[in-house]
């Protein structure tokens, strides 16, 4: 968002929020910046939460997020927040300034994970964010709701069990893979690919197009020189960001017969965190094994 919206949108902020109530009297309000976290939110809080995720269609460029003023009412009445830091939803902290609400717990990924702005932002791919998360948002519903604490402890523990799968899927993975050069359009992969020991090239040029800024000519060169020459086994796509440049780098992939994997930064419908980011390891796994193994 540009700062002269936002700060347009902040003055309006008291406005908005006014009288807002709850998102459910019966139950817990819940607001997720991003749909993954969101979900994990679900699996721990059942039916006695009500969860709103901001950021929930895969379809839509994430860099070009607007608050709307239903945003800004669900903010206000929310008792957990949960958020990624980081510097990748900075307007989070902006709207939860301006809608402060003594009894609200913010929960923010960043922070459990000890990652700081500047580092990689992408940090639902990095196999120890969620269980970081899913434990914060266990206490946090606890102290919040004590009479259904035991309730929350019985589902964090099952979603623990369903995240290891992640971190079992990747411990294979890593004995199979470590060390195979892959390259990306962007670094939204970033931490899963350093999970699995992959060897990452390119990582100029994917800051660039993260930070919206022109990629030098020697760093487009360099890339599409390992496509075209096959020094990588995989083209990681960011498909949720249509840029011409990212486009015609994924065509020279494919007609380098270089396998593209398309990744997104928001969760599709239908599907959980778990099974979402299982199915994008096993396609790495189809395209870093080859057809002829």
């Amino acid at each position: 968002m540009k700062a002269v919206a936002l700060a347009l949108w902040l003055t309006l902020v008291p406005v908005l929020a006014q009288g807002t109530p709850a998102l459910a009297a019966d139950r817990i309000a819940v607001v997720a910046a991003e749909n993954f976290y969101g979900d994990i939110a679900r699996q721990i809080g059942g039916e006695h939460v009500a969860v709103v995720s901001i950021m929930n269609n895969p379809e839509q460029d994430p860099h070009l997020f607007e608050t709307t003023p239903a945003v800004v009412r669900q903010l206000a009445g929310a008792q957990i927040v949960i958020l990624n830091g980081a510097n990748y939803d900075p307007w989070m902290d902006k709207l939860l300034a301006a809608v402060p609400r003594p009894d609200r717990t913010v929960i923010s990924a960043a922070q459990l994970t000890g990652r700081k702005p500047g580092d990689n932002p992408h940090l639902w791919y990095d196999p120890v964010t969620m269980p970081a998360v899913a434990t914060a948002l266990a206490g946090a519903l606890a102290k919040a709701d004590s009479t259904h604490a035991p309730d929350y402890a019985a589902r964090l523990k099952s979603t623990l069990a369903t995240l290891d799968r992640i971190s079992q899927r990747v411990a294979q993975l890593k004995a199979k893979h470590a060390g195979a050069s892959v390259t990306a359009t962007e670094p939204v992969f970033g931490p899963m690919t350093q999970a699995l020991g992959l060897t990452m090239r390119n990582e100029r040029f994917q800051l660039a197009m993260m930070n919206d800024t022109e990629p030098s000519a020697r760093d487009v060169a360099a890339f599409e020189r390992d496509l075209k020459e096959r020094k990588v086994k995989v083209l990681i796509y960011n498909s949720q960001v249509s840029e011409k440049l990212t486009e015609r780098l994924r065509d020279i992939a494919a007609k380098s017969k270089v396998p593209v994997i398309g990744v997104t930064e928001t969760m599709p419908p239908n599907v959980s965190f778990q099974d979402w980011v299982l199915g994008e390891l096993d396609a790495l796994d189809k395209a870093l094994t080859g057809p002829n193994s």
